[in-house]
């Protein structure tokens, strides 16, 4: 039992900030501004991780490349943890293969959360402050689709489309890491 409280603990913690890590990529990647609530939050709950790691590792072309490895790093710790409580001794490369695939996963993650709460915020309260932020973090996937799915009757079905695209490309990510634990 106390076993299981750890790893439970291990990992919810590790998946926090991971996920923490990965939104400040994306939020980078895709210039989205931190002036803002979620920005602030992401940047104050990471920097701790990332500043250290930037002064070891530069970007490349445009890609905060620190904060990428850093999430990759952790997620890698948190698996081989896990592992260890349960008495395994995973491969060193089935870690590293199950821990970039996971992070695959939690981007997408991020994305379907992002498109859930620009739906929500845009039939509820479209002038949020935060919706630009998730706007942001949501216009370079649904554009292209907005070329081939024109609104109907003023409803924009576009973020249904991804979201059902998303949940399969999880599919998807989920055969990975079946096969990536296999190593």
């Amino acid at each position: 039992m106390l076993i299981q409280i750890a790893t439970f603990l291990l990992d919810n913690l590790v998946a926090f900030f991971v996920i923490l890590l990965l939104a400040r990529f994306h939020f980078q990647w895709l210039r989205v501004g931190f002036r803002n609530q979620v920005g602030e939050f992401i940047l104050a709950t990471t920097n701790w991780i990332v500043m250290p790691a930037r002064r070891v590792i530069p970007g490349l072309a445009g890609l905060d490349l620190a904060t990428l490895l850093a999430a990759w790093l952790l997620q890698a710790l948190g698996i081989w943890l896990h592992a260890t409580l349960l008495a395994s001794s995973p491969g060193l490369l089935a870690v590293a293969a199950v821990s970039l695939i996971e992070l695959l996963r939690y981007s997408i993650y991020i994305l379907i959360f992002a498109v859930f709460v620009m739906a929500i915020l845009s039939w509820v309260n479209p002038y949020a402050p935060v919706l630009p932020v998730f706007d942001a973090l949501t216009r370079p996937f649904l554009r292209p689709l907005r070329r081939f799915l024109p609104p109907v009757a003023r409803v924009d079905l576009t973020p249904l489309v991804l979201l059902l695209a998303l949940w399969v490309v999880l599919f998807l990510v989920d055969g990975l890491v079946r096969a990536a634990a296999q190593l």
